[in-house]
């Protein structure tokens, strides 16, 4: 199969492979999955995750009803709820007291209130990198965070999709959704940009947790 008969969702598949793979490959990821990290920092990653959550969420709002990128803005992946009652369970009602963004987070969240309010490809791929992620790789983290930590539900609760009851299918539609968009060829492009971006920006988060953490 050819790059001009290959589907999008294929493309930006490879098209983000590497900055994908070294985001799996940074110390924090390694280290908290071997369970040589607390649960300090385990909630760490959680209440950064919080902030940009938040801001990736408002966009898809402003989305909504969209004719193009409209069908992207699903509520069964929301996961700001899902956040506030883990970091609840794992660091006491009080836990926005002691939030703050670290400044790699602060980047993240200043890109994504550029580009993603009034960008459909930048909102698709940043929505892409997070939400495929959470529904893939995720899973390995949640369930190693059970074991380390002894969670069941409380404190994971953010890897859990109650209403997305099948997800290699829902990622198949997820994929056929990039497929299916009215994207032009400079959009495409400008999508698998901005997914490299996401990724970096993610890892630099990681990057600065592991200098907290680690």
């Amino acid at each position: 199969m050819t790059a001009v008969d290959e589907g999008f969702a294929a493309r930006l598949r490879m098209g983000t492979r590497d900055e994908h793979e070294r985001a799996e490959r940074s110390v924090f990821v390694e280290a908290l999955l071997g369970g040589g990290l607390g649960r300090e920092a385990y909630a760490g990653l959680l209440a950064q995750s919080y902030l940009f959550y938040g801001v990736l969420e408002d966009a898809g709002e402003s989305w909504r009803g969209d004719p193009v990128i409209g069908g992207f803005v699903i509520d069964g992946l929301l996961r700001r709820g899902a956040l506030e009652r883990d970091l609840a369970f794992l660091l006491g009602p009080r836990w926005r007291d002691g939030l703050s963004a670290l400044p790699a987070t602060q980047s993240y969240v200043d890109r994504l209130e550029e580009a993603c309010f009034t960008d459909r490809a930048a909102f698709v791929a940043h929505h892409y990198t997070r939400y495929l992620g959470d529904l893939s790789g995720g899973q390995v983290i949640r369930r190693r965070m059970q074991e380390v930590f002894g969670l069941s539900e409380d404190g994971v609760r953010f890897y859990v999709f109650d209403r997305i009851a099948r997800p290699k299918p829902f990622r198949d539609h997820y994929r056929s959704l990039l497929d299916g968009a009215p994207w032009s060829d400079a959009e495409r492009a400008a999508l698998v940009e901005e997914a490299n971006t996401a990724f970096r920006l993610n890892r630099a988060v990681f990057d600065e947790l592991s200098g907290v953490y680690c």
